[in-house]
């Protein structure tokens, strides 16, 4: 098969789709690899080095999405919806449930289009969006005490407190993968946390996993509100698979916030479960509203892209691995990641993104 590798042009994104080692396992199995020149070098990767690997470097976008595969990181962006054809496989990060003008053009392609966060194996767990909540988790936290310093517009509060001086206060919504990282990392930093989560089963896990080491409530409306209010820091982290998150903090309680706390929204990819977070970039990364510091870049682990690029592809390689040996029966031979297809034929074929855009074509 015929894979292309595009360089991300999403703002501040170094992540990429293939590292040389996996390329080199793809040319070693005669596959072609069109590589887009500097495509890795934000993640420590030359040209040099996919050439070594087998690649062909070409020198446009264009040449890369002429294959019958594209392996990116993100969403093709509007400057890249043209090159989508109907005989192209694109496998990626989707989230097309936020994301309307995408679907449409997804639609309008006839592409193939299969998503990283939905593939599904049949326990529930999800593979490949596994890697990236892990440091998405762990960069809330880390990105959150940058922003509660003064000198960032914070609130001057220092998560781990001092002797005689009381420690930060973490609200985590969400006891899932990201949340989970999240408290870890607060809980090293020496942080006051609290989790909310509907699951009782999950809280049951946490509590055999931070035992006193963090508040543990049920989420609903009431510890919600009085524990947001007491926030230093709220991170957002609610995930349901495929859909749209869904709004847990409205505006009226984030005013109720400390002035100048921080919000880290890691659902913003999936439209934010906090009322008044919207989509940000690493280059414009937070806002003040409410005079509370917001914080919504929907691709943090570009931030981290040495780490977080080898960490994608080690969980997508077997499918991509799986795609270009066999093509679309892959699909047939996979439940999992026949789960992960969201778009194909000029329809949505992913139930949640058909609920979410009802009069778009679907079957």
């Amino acid at each position: 098969m015929r894979i292309g590798v595009p360089k991300e042009i999403k703002d501040r994104e170094f992540r990429v789709g293939l590292t040389p080692a996996l390329v080199l396992a793809l040319t070693s199995r005669s596959h072609q690899v069109f590589v887009e020149t500097n495509a890795g070098v934000g993640s420590g990767f030359s040209d040099q080095e996919y050439i070594q690997s087998g690649a062909k470097i070409v020198g446009t976008a264009q040449d890369v999405y002429a294959q019958e595969m594209v392996i990116k990181v993100k969403e093709p962006l509007p400057a890249e919806y043209d090159l989508l054809h109907s005989e192209l496989i694109l496998f990626t990060y989707l989230h097309l449930a936020a994301d309307r003008q995408l679907t449409e053009a997804l639609i309008k392609s006839r592409s193939t289009c299969i998503a990283y966060e939905t593939v599904q194996l049949d326990h529930g767990q999800l593979p490949l969006l596994l890697p990236m909540s892990i440091i998405a988790g762990r960069l809330s936290v880390q990105f959150g005490a940058h922003y509660l310093t003064k000198q960032q517009g914070g609130s001057g509060v220092l998560l781990g407190g001092v002797p005689g001086v009381k420690s930060g206060h973490v609200v985590v919504l969400g006891g899932g993968v990201v949340g989970t990282e999240a408290a870890r990392m607060a809980i090293g930093l020496g942080a006051r946390v609290t989790i909310l989560d509907v699951n009782l089963n999950r809280l049951g896990e946490l509590e055999s996993l931070f035992g006193a080491r963090v508040q543990l409530l049920y989420s609903n409306a009431s510890n919600i509100t009085e524990s947001v209010a007491s926030a230093d820091l709220v991170i957002g982290a609610v995930l349901i698979t495929g859909k749209r998150a869904p709004t847990l903090v409205k505006r009226d309680l984030v005013q109720q916030m400390r002035s100048h706390s921080v919000i880290v929204d890691v659902a913003v990819d999936q439209g934010g479960c906090i009322e008044t977070v919207r989509t940000t970039s690493h280059t414009n990364p937070v806002y003040e509203e409410e005079g509370i510091l917001h914080y919504g870049v929907p691709n943090m682990p570009g931030a981290v892209p040495w780490t977080a690029t080898q960490a994608l592809v080690n969980a997508t390689f077997p499918y991509i691995l799986a795609l270009a040996d066999f093509g679309l029966d892959a699909i047939q031979r996979d439940r999992a990641l026949a789960k992960g297809v969201n778009v194909q034929n000029g329809q949505i074929v992913y139930g949640a993104v058909a609920e979410a855009f009802p009069d778009l074509p679907s079957s």
